[in-house]
């Protein structure tokens, strides 16, 4: 049964909104002041990925129950991180000679481990009350395991939809993909925060605020909708400048598909932990496909929109499963799973 949202939620809302939709306004801008000046914009889209997650705990810091206990120490370091994430972003603007896309990532990993002691200095049962401990419903390997075996199959029928199944053939003969695959697992441990900040703001608190007010799957839709003119700036300056309209209608099609797909995990799980995994898999597949995690300047075309609503079949169906016909929770705190 569809809600109203209170006044605390709203509250929460708009402060969510403020961080994690407001910051790639602003940050965005500079990004195109960069772009036109011929930098190296990498350091803008990595530090994007953190204001969703920082938005919820600024929300919860700022407009949460104050009789509630939070896990403080791991989100105020989270929030420095996102901080030092935009600083660094700025800072390429004023070196723009420097090789970002590396240099970029010893802060990212370094106030990853950080995050990853602070996040064990919070106890275990304020952890559980804000998803942030390992376990869930249960099934949450097999979860992330179907999701790589669907982007797998999703790139076997891309491949076949364009004539290249030997591309394929040779991608998934080559023993090295599976040693990079495995190698996955390490790189995880090293650049988490970037997938939580997404994942921890999408999953974990705007879906089920969206589907308290639109429904199970009404609320997953729109969510994928905002997520995907979410990008708009790196869609732009980042993934594909030449060719930006095809590639903001692709991203719609790819956020909405994804959010259904990780938005069934994280409901069929209650672990955030799952939605964040896929997210990195996601992100990182490529990488072991093509040899190179350079995703900026592509060029994309018409054909590709049929194509991208074809092959994200594979997730969109599950949009029928019974995660998405389960009861309609009643208040924010069953949502959430905040006691």
């Amino acid at each position: 049964m569809k809600q109203e949202w209170t006044l605390q939620e709203k509250k929460q809302i708009k402060i969510f909104a403020l961080v994690a939709f407001g910051l790639p306004v602003l940050m965005g801008i500079l990004m195109g002041i960069s772009y036109y000046q011929g930098n190296d914009v990498t350091p803008f889209p990595n530090a994007q990925m953190f204001y969703p997650a920082a938005g919820v705990m600024l929300a919860l810091l700022l407009a949460g129950d104050k009789e509630k206990p939070l896990p403080r120490k791991f989100y105020i370091g989270f929030l420095i991180t996102t901080a030092v994430m935009m600083i660094t972003a700025v800072v390429s603007m004023l070196l723009p000679d420097v090789n970002w896309m590396l240099v970029g990532q010893y802060p990212l990993m370094l106030f990853t481990i950080l995050c990853w002691i602070l996040l064990f200095c919070d106890k275990k049962e304020i952890r559980s009350m804000y998803k942030l401990t390992f376990s869930g419903k249960g099934g949450s390997w097999l979860c992330i395991l179907l999701f790589l075996v669907l982007y797998i199959f999703r790139l076997f029928l891309s491949c076949a939809i364009n004539g290249e199944i030997s591309t394929f053939t040779i991608i998934f003969g080559n023993p090295y993909t599976y040693i990079a695959i495995v190698s996955l697992i390490i790189s995880f441990f090293l650049a988490f925060t970037a997938f939580f900040g997404e994942e921890y703001g999408w999953r974990f608190f705007f879906q089920p605020m969206l589907q308290k007010k639109f429904g199970l799957k009404g609320g997953v839709i729109i969510l994928g909708v905002l997520w995907g003119f979410w990008h708009l700036p790196i869609n732009i300056f980042y993934y594909s400048p030449d060719t930006w309209i095809i590639s903001v209608i692709l991203q719609l099609i790819t956020c909405i598909s994804l959010a259904i797909f990780f938005g069934f995990g994280y409901m069929k799980t209650e672990n955030i932990w799952v939605p964040v995994a896929m997210h990195f898999l996601n992100n990182n597949m490529i990488a072991v496909m093509t040899g190179s995690s350079d995703i900026s300047g592509q060029v994309c075309w018409w054909i590709d929109i049929p194509i991208m609503i074809v092959i994200n079949l594979v997730f969109i169906v599950f949009i029928f499963t019974k995660e998405y016909k389960a009861k309609q929770t009643s208040t924010k705190e069953e949502a959430l799973n905040i006691q």
